[in-house]
């Protein structure tokens, strides 16, 4: 079992940054592959970026590159989503996610594990 817990999420203005963070328990940390995913309201849960299955490159959906980097820490099974230039758009529960075996990682059905979530609300 792993568990994975988020933390970061807030309420931030148009043009503002956030930093998540989703510690890892229960499994040697680099026995999983992690990935971030976000759902918005009346929305379907979406990928939003993760590490490949050797952990050497990270992938992201189009619309959000070059403004959210996905960066882990092995040291403290932690992995991070700097989140830059946010939007009203990115408002939405963001769900960091845990894989233990090969597939797509921009595939729900891929993951075995998920967070609770934690709600990123951007306004003015």
């Amino acid at each position: 079992q792993v568990r994975l817990v988020e933390s970061g999420g807030g309420f931030v203005q148009p043009g503002g940054s956030l930093r998540l963070s989703c510690a890892a328990s229960g499994s040697t940390f680099s026995n999983v592959v992690m990935g971030w995913f976000r759902q918005a309201p009346g929305k379907e849960r979406e990928f939003v970026a993760a590490f490949s299955w050797s952990g050497a490159v990270t992938t992201y959906a189009d619309s959000l590159k070059g403004r959210f980097t996905i960066s882990r820490d092995d040291a403290v099974n932690t992995v991070y989503l700097q989140m830059n230039s946010l939007n009203a758009e990115d408002t939405a529960v963001y769900y960091c996610a845990a894989r233990t075996r090969r597939g797509s990682p921009r595939e729900l059905g891929t993951y075995d594990y998920w967070g609770q979530g934690t709600q990123v609300t951007v306004s003015s």
